[in-house]
C-alpha cells in the first residue's frame, strides 16, 4: 500500500490540520474532531450539521461555510461520528433558531445522531433531522436499513443551507431538505476497490474485465458483478435505474461524481451521456456538478445523482455559497 500518510491511525487529524492551514475561514476543533465556520454561530439562523466517516471527501467538511453547512463531525475512516462530536458541534452553532443535522441512512450515522438530538434537546437545543436515502441500487444492505444516503447529501446540504441564510424557520428548511431528498436519486458504479489505509489492502477484488454496479460510497457491494463496458453503457445502466425509480422530466439538477480516482476528462464523458439521456426523455440537465464531491478514498468509477428542480430548488441552488469545495455568487 502506498499512500500519503503519515500514520493510518492519524490519518483524519493530519488532514485536518492541513485543512485549518489552507482554510483560515474555518475553525477546526482537532481534539473534537469538528470543523466550523468561523463565524458560527449566526444569531437568528438555523444552524446546519452533518458528518459521517471519513474517507468521502469533501463530504461533509468541504461543505462548511457560508451557504452550505455551520460544522461538519468528521468519524474515523468509514466510521460514524460519535454524539459527543454531534452535540458538541450543535451547540456551539445554535444560534437561537435550532439546528438542522443533516444525516445519511447508514445505521451508525443514523443511531448516533440521534441519541445526540435528544440530548441536545434536554439541553435546550431544538433539533430538526433530514433523512437522505437516495440510492436506488440497493436496500438493507451492509451499512444501512432502507436505502442508502449518498450523492443527494450534497443536494440537501446546499438548497437547505441557502434557505437557512434567509432566516426561515427550523421546520421550513428541515421540510425543503426532506423535498430535496425525495426529489432525488442515485446509482454508483465501481471500476476498481478502495484501500482503507488500516487495512492496508483493496476492500475487494474486481478483475480487470468488471464491474460493480450499484456500489455503496463504504466499498460495500453493489446489484451484480457484470462486465466491463463503455461509458454509455454504464452510464445507462445507472440512468436506467434512476429513471425506474423517479422518472426524469422537466429541468434536472445533475452531478456526476468521482468516487476519488476517477480522471476528470473520463466524468465529462459520462456526463455527456447522461446529458444526451436525459434530453431523449424530454429532461433538461438544467444545473450541473462534475467532479469529486462524495468519494470512496482511492475507488475508480462514478455516481450519478439527480434531483427533479422545481422553481424553488433552482433558486435556492444558485444563491451564493463560499465553501472549500462549493462556491459561486460570492
Amino acid at each position: 500500500m502506498k499512500k500519503l500518510i503519515n500514520a493510518a491511525d492519524s490519518v483524519v487529524t493530519d488532514a485536518l490540520a492541513g485543512m485549518a492551514e489552507a482554510h483560515p475561514d474555518l475553525r477546526v476543533d482537532l481534539a473534537n474532531k469538528i470543523v466550523y465556520r468561523r463565524s458560527a454561530p449566526t444569531p437568528g439562523k438555523v444552524g446546519l450539521v452533518s458528518g459521517g466517516g471519513s474517507g468521502h471527501e469533501p463530504l461533509h467538511a468541504g461543505f462548511v461555510g457560508h451557504g452550505m453547512l455551520d460544522a461538519a463531525c468528521p468519524g474515523e475512516i468509514f466510521t460514524s461520528p460519535v454524539p459527543d462530536q454531534v452535540i458538541e458541534a450543535s451547540h456551539r452553532v445554535d444560534g437561537g433558531a435550532g439546528v438542522l443535522h443533516v444525516v445519511k441512512n447508514y445505521t451508525g450515522d443514523v443511531m448516533n445522531f440521534q441519541m445526540a438530538a435528544e440530548l441536545c434537546a434536554e439541553e435546550g437545543v431544538e433539533v430538526a433531522t433530514v433523512l437522505v436515502n437516495d440510492d436506488v441500487a440497493v436496500k438493507d444492505s451492509l451499512y444501512t436499513a432502507g436505502r442508502r444516503g449518498t450523492g443527494a447529501t450534497v443536494f440537501v446540504e446546499k438548497i437547505a443551507g441557502a434557505l437557512a441564510e434567509t432566516g426561515a424557520s427550523l421546520g421550513e428548511v428541515a421540510r425543503v431538505g426532506g423535498q430535496v431528498n425525495t426529489r432525488s436519486r442515485s446509482f454508483g458504479v465501481a471500476l476498481s476497490s478502495c484501500t482503507v489505509p488500516a487495512a492496508g489492502k483493496p476492500t475487494f477484488e474486481l478483475s480487470d474485465t468488471e464491474v460493480e454496479l450499484g456500489i455503496g460510497i463504504h466499498g460495500e457491494p453493489g446489484r451484480t458483478r457484470a462486465p466491463a463496458a463503455t461509458a454509455r453503457e454504464l452510464t445507462r445502466i445507472a440512468m436506467d435505474a434512476v429513471d425506474d425509480d423517479l422518472p426524469l422530466s422537466g429541468d434536472v439538477l445533475v452531478m456526476v461524481n468521482g468516487m476519488g480516482a476517477t480522471p476528470l476528462i473520463e466524468l465529462y464523458v459520462v456526463f455527456a451521456e447522461v446529458a444526451a439521456y436525459l434530453r431523449e426523455r424530454g429532461a433538461v440537465p438544467a444545473r450541473s456538478l462534475v467532479g469529486n464531491y462524495v468519494t470512496s478514498l482511492d475507488m475508480q468509477g462514478f455516481s450519478v445523482t439527480v434531483c427533479l428542480l422545481t422553481d424553488d430548488l433552482t433558486r435556492l441552488w444558485d444563491a451564493p455559497v463560499q465553501t472549500a469545495a462549493l462556491r459561486w455568487g460570492r
